[in-house]
């Protein structure tokens, strides 16, 4: 029973990923959602859950991140701090 409900959520989570680029939050959502989707269904307890929707979150968020800073490179600037301009 366990294996097409992870399949299908499986297949939630590549659906996700190919979407086109969201907002950050967008994709921080979608990320909890479905890791709490995939942590429920894979553990079977609330806790669980808990757990996959925070690793999605994070997961979600860094992907939004990435997402967003398309084209752009990071600098490090003398003293240390870093910014975001154009890549050349």
């Amino acid at each position: 029973m366990k294996a097409p409900i992870l399949a299908l959520a499986a297949a939630a989570m590549l659906a996700l990923a190919g979407c086109e680029t969201q907002t950050q939050t967008q994709t921080t959502a979608a990320g909890a959602a479905t890791g709490a989707a995939i942590g429920g269904l894979t553990s079977g307890s609330v806790g669980g859950a808990i757990v996959g929707g925070a690793v999605g979150a994070a997961a979600g968020n860094l992907i939004g991140r990435a997402a967003d800073a398309e084209g752009q490179c990071v600098y490090q600037r003398p003293d240390g701090s870093r910014y975001r301009a154009a890549c050349p």
